[in-house]
């Protein structure tokens, strides 16, 4: 088996993973970047609005109250203000790089005013291809980019105390990469649902295999559903929150608008808001369609060319015709518990971007703030990694790497979708848990699709038990038995003290619930 050395391996070629690996290398590091598709891939470039960040320094206060508010208390503060001090520093970075922002700023959900800069309605597409000339501008000796390339596992000391690397399959076989530290950047768990809008390799490959090293992972039951897709055949076709900043309207079968029903913000409420205000206008009625054609049609084409050119080929003419949508499972808000530096609870391993629980989002995440999430947590935890490394290099011993069985992933699908979708109850919930395989498939994982399938088998268990243990409704989590924010069923002091949800290894993946701000995790902010 061949085998690589380097100060820094980054997993993921998203915003967050590139943004990192630029990071370090610009302060002379080795990095070592592996990408399991192509470096142009990953949910980044599907991104449509925007990217988030302070419309100047004085609306800084104003962007941590709109993401306070939309994560329902469970943001963490030292992690928010971290972000509204950086973001705009960041974005100005990639306009270095060659993104070519509009000179407007545009307004979306949850947003109190408008601070949303985008490239049109391709806005992902263009931060993604400006990061990917960058990484192949810089690529040689001291930054090697291996996409095409699927992390088996990582590797541990022999006391089980940090990461010393990871064992990877490129296309040309099996690699053993010893690393002073990991990053993972590696996307959330969209594909654990039938109808997503993430990437087919939005696996939560990352969290599954920080997992199985130790690391605790947060809050997986906060899944947001984007309130508008266009959904033939099973494919969810995101129309961008934008297409609302910019004025359109959601009407039920009875051409009625109905979000004002539902929240003084109308149609710009958080997505959790909108997407179950969607859900049971369907319901109610049979149908919702966004409405822009009284913005005109010239207007609306050359706003969002992408969306008309996708919504076409489906018989849809964007600014003619009302478009159907519905929510759809579109970014999950739990990931692998980390500080406001990337700092995983196991050390040697790094977080950033929709793979990691920062506490930035809390239970649902303000529109337009992971792009530049990924790039502020990116560089923050290519920072602590370089600071922090662990030298000299180790062997370490490998974690386990099942392999599942991909033909069983639709049933599974099919299982956690009626149980853990925009509405849950305990019933289903319980039912579904007694339902999941229990133990995780001891057949080692030779190839991609297997490891893929026990990694979403992994989460999807952890994913429901978490669902099931939060007695109470929040942001992306709603329960019907449980209405109510907060705990009173659960004995936690005060009826609306805010909790995560945290699960270990250690402790087969059972619940803890521990208040926000409480450091009994092992580690400051």
């Amino acid at each position: 088996m061949r085998s690589i050395d380097t100060e820094l391996l980054v997993v993921g070629g998203g915003v967050a993973g590139a943004y990192a690996a630029l990071t370090a290398r610009s302060f002379g590091a080795d990095v070592v970047l592996v990408s399991k598709v192509a470096l142009y891939g990953g949910s980044t470039r599907w991104a449509q609005g925007g990217i988030a960040a302070p419309a100047q320094p004085a609306d800084q206060e104003a962007h941590a109250q709109d993401t306070v508010r939309a994560g329902r208390g469970l943001c963490e503060p030292a992690t928010v203000q971290a972000f509204v001090a950086e973001a705009q520093a960041h974005v100005e970075q990639l306009r270095d790089l060659g993104v070519h922002f509009s000179p407007a700023l545009t307004l979306e959900g949850g947003h109190t005013r408008p601070r949303i800069r985008h490239t049109g309605d391709a806005t992902g597409a263009a931060i993604s291809a400006a990061l990917t000339r960058a990484l192949r501008a810089a690529e040689g000796p001291m930054l090697r980019l291996l996409d095409g390339t699927h992390v088996k596992n990582l590797r541990v000391s022999a006391d089980g105390d940090s990461v010393v690397g990871a064992d990877v399959l490129e296309p040309l076989g099996p690699v053993t990469i010893r690393a002073g530290g990991v990053l993972l950047a590696s996307g959330g768990f969209g594909q654990l649902y039938p109808v997503t809008t993430a990437p087919p390799e939005g696996t939560g490959d990352g969290l599954a295999l920080a997992y199985r090293a130790g690391a605790a992972l947060r809050d997986l039951e906060f899944v947001q559903f984007h309130p508008t897709a266009v959904v033939r055949g099973g494919a969810a076709h995101l129309v961008t929150e934008a297409a609302r900043g910019e004025g359109g309207v959601l009407v039920n079968a009875h051409g009625e608008r109905f979000m004002p029903r539902y929240d003084a913000l109308a149609e710009l409420a958080p997505r959790d808001v909108v997407a179950r205000a969607i859900a049971a206008e369907i319901a109610a009625t049979g149908g919702v369609s966004l409405d822009l054609r009284h913005l005109g049609a010239a207007f609306v084409h050359a706003r969002f060319p992408t969306i008309a050119e996708t919504l076409r080929p489906l018989g849809l003419e964007l600014g003619r015709d009302l478009i159907p949508v519905q929510p759809a499972v579109h970014y999950t808000m739990g990931g692998v518990l980390t500080d406001a530096a990337g700092r995983t609870t196991v050390a040697g391993l790094y977080a950033a971007g929709e793979v990691a629980s920062s506490g930035l989002h809390g239970a649902n995440r303000l529109a337009s703030n992971s792009l530049s999430e990924g790039l502020v947590f990116g560089a923050r935890a290519a920072r602590a990694a370089l600071a922090e490394g662990r030298l000299p290099l180790s062997d370490g011993v490998a974690c386990p790497a099942p392999g599942g069985d991909p033909a069983d992933l639709p049933a599974l699908r099919a299982v956690l979708d009626g149980a853990a979708g925009l509405r849950r109850s305990g019933e289903a919930l319980s039912r579904a848990v007694s339902q999941w395989p229990g133990h995780e498939p001891n057949a080692q994982g030779t190839e991609r699709p297997q490891l893929e399938a026990a990694n979403l088998r992994l989460l999807g268990g952890l994913m429901l038990r978490g669902a099931l243990a939060r007695q109470e409704s929040r942001g992306g989590h709603f329960r019907t038995d449980f209405p109510q924010e907060g705990f009173p069923h659960q004995g936690v002091p005060g009826e609306s003290t805010p909790v995560h949800t945290v699960q270990r290894l250690a402790t087969g993946g059972e619940p803890e619930h521990v208040p926000v701000e409480t450091a009994v995790l092992g580690f400051g902010a």
